[in-house]
């Protein structure tokens, strides 16, 4: 079975308008008959791109169109490598975490929120534990207080299930 590849824009022989306005390096601008600007395309050994089909008349480019394609998947490429990538974090918590367990915990979401992730703090609540979901809540709230020189709390904890869930933001310097 072989795929047909579809292309974005139509490009020569594909155009169906009769009337285009040409733009291009090396072409004067203005309005050409198809034939007319399929010559000149010709001419130069490049294609008859259409850029802007919606247009009256539609535009029309006179370029490489395989040049063109390439530089645009360079483009997205650049872009995509440059966009932000969130790591996020997760810290655990019983409802009933004592001062040692919190103090360790809390050292290493001081770690990740200066590495520059996004935390996510949590409390699970096993069996009949859910009765303590105000001991949770005060657990989550004052993590959100130690920790917000380093960053800044994105949601409150929310119930979800049997887990109370905050995440906290690295504050940006």
């Amino acid at each position: 079975m072989r795929v047909i590849r579809e292309d974005k824009h139509r490009i020569n022989r594909k155009i169906t308008s009769e009337e285009l306005r040409l733009v291009g390096d090396n072409v004067e601008i203005g309005v050409y008959k198809l034939s007319a600007a399929l010559a000149l395309a010709n001419e130069q050994g490049l294609d008859l791109v259409e850029i802007s089909p919606k247009a009256v008349p539609p535009v029309c480019k006179v370029m490489d169109y395989k040049k063109f394609l390439y530089e645009q998947k360079k483009r997205e490429k650049v872009l995509k490598s440059k966009a932000a990538k969130v790591v996020v974090k997760e810290i655990r918590f019983g409802p009933n975490t004592d001062d040692h367990d919190y103090n360790f915990k809390k050292k290493h979401a001081e770690k990740f929120l200066k590495e520059g992730a996004k935390l996510k703090a949590f409390v699970f609540f096993k069996g009949r534990s859910i009765i303590f979901k105000e001991q949770g809540q005060i657990l989550l709230l004052r993590l959100a207080q130690d920790l917000e020189d380093l960053g800044k709390v994105e949601q409150m904890p929310k119930l979800e299930g049997k887990r109370m869930i905050m995440f906290i933001a690295p504050i940006k310097k």
